[in-house]
């Protein structure tokens, strides 16, 4: 084999014997020069143009960006659409998450508290007040005080002057009694139960004005039987889950006991009622007082015991007054206590905590009224 480069002779290289005809692989090439011209490729389009063209002026990068530049965002993990950083941070360690202090009782109106990054599942504070030992009971205290002593006052004032004068103040106690019970139970908005509870203490309004004073027993709890056996009936329709029916069954029957229950107030005795609503706002009152709660307690018994006294000395009761003030306030207190429990929000002690103390010395009121006038 010769070292002999390739002259540009018949021999040529072999890619000038594939372009010109020659076969690449030994065989014969095409001796007319007419038929290797059918094999050779013709251009017939215009070729491109050789001279020199002007030099392209550089576009700014500014122009040619994909994306407009945005200034970087903050966040709360640092910031984004600005420069990437130029090193990547090591990652940490997750921090064991901390116990959730106790609220204070302005920080009681969600009920729950701060939601967590580490996977906790949100409790109540009143279970979290369990679980570290603490007692769930928030007192309302002195505005919501301020407020029962207010509507107590009032309900003094309009048996004196009449049944229809005295159904102003207690509408206002029926409705707000069904409204705070359920809200109390955290069942909240329930609409329909508050508006069933609330209907049936009109209902039994309505049946003891048309009946009188002296069928008031007949009157209010003939109402509460129909609207327990309504309100059963309406849970049974329910498609929620058994355990929720069970639930809702018992805060509707309660709410409407309740608030059906505070009819006593019209179906006592106007002085009876006078006496006790006195006393009662006088008992809560002094409740609210910044004392221990065992001399809280008698404080506000002694209170009332006073105000029943010094009340029951203008309609004739006299000293009897002191039985019906104390006895009233002891039910009183006992629904006071029932609106502080479960750590409750604002809207309970504004409602449950504001009627219930009425609402439970009704029974008291219509009883020792019958007994001691």
């Amino acid at each position: 084999m010769s070292d002999q480069p390739y002259d540009g002779g018949t021999g040529g290289t072999p890619y000038q014997q594939g372009y010109e005809g020659h076969d690449p692989y030994g065989q014969q090439a095409y001796e007319d020069p007419q038929a290797a011209q059918q094999y050779t490729q013709q251009w017939q389009g215009q070729t491109w143009e050789t001279q020199v063209q002007h030099p392209v002026q550089p576009v700014p990068s500014a122009e040619t960006a994909y994306l407009p530049q945005r200034a970087p965002v903050e966040s709360a993990y640092g910031s984004y659409g600005g420069q990437q950083p130029q090193a990547q941070s090591q990652p940490q360690a997750p921090q064991a998450p901390q116990a959730p202090q106790a609220p204070a009782s302005g920080e009681t109106a969600s009920g729950y508290g701060p939601a967590t990054i580490a996977g906790n599942p949100r409790i109540s504070d009143a279970q979290r007040a369990r679980l570290e030992g603490r007692s769930p009971v928030i007192e309302p205290g002195m505005q919501p005080a301020a407020l029962t002593a207010l509507l107590g006052l009032l309900l003094s004032a309009t048996a004196a002057v009449g049944s229809y004068a005295l159904l102003v103040p207690l509408v206002v106690l029926q409705a707000v009694t069904a409204a705070g019970w359920f809200r109390l139970n955290g069942m909240w908005p329930a609409r329909q139960g508050i508006a069933l509870a609330f209907l049936g203490a009109l209902v039994a309004d309505v049946v003891l004005l048309a009946a009188g004073r002296e069928n008031g027993p007949a009157a209010i709890l003939g109402t509460l039987g129909v609207w327990v056996l309504l309100s059963l009936i309406l849970q049974l329709r329910s498609h929620a889950d058994p355990d929720e029916r069970m639930y809702g069954l018992m805060a509707t029957v309660a709410s409407a006991a309740l608030s059906i229950i505070a009819t006593g107030h019209l179906a006592a005795d106007p002085d009876a009622v006078t006496v006790g609503a006195a006393a009662v706002a006088v008992a809560v009152l002094a409740r609210a007082l910044p004392l221990p709660t065992p001399a809280s307690v008698v404080v506000s018994l002694l209170a009332a015991a006073g105000a029943g006294i010094a009340v029951g000395g203008m309609t004739g009761l006299g000293v009897k007054g002191a039985l019906l003030g104390a006895g009233a306030a002891v039910c009183a207190l006992i629904g006071h206590r029932v609106a502080s429990y479960d750590y409750p929000s604002r809207f309970v002690h504004f409602t449950a905590g504001v009627a219930l103390p009425l609402a439970a010395a009704a029974p008291a009121v219509y009883v020792l009224g019958r007994a001691l006038v």
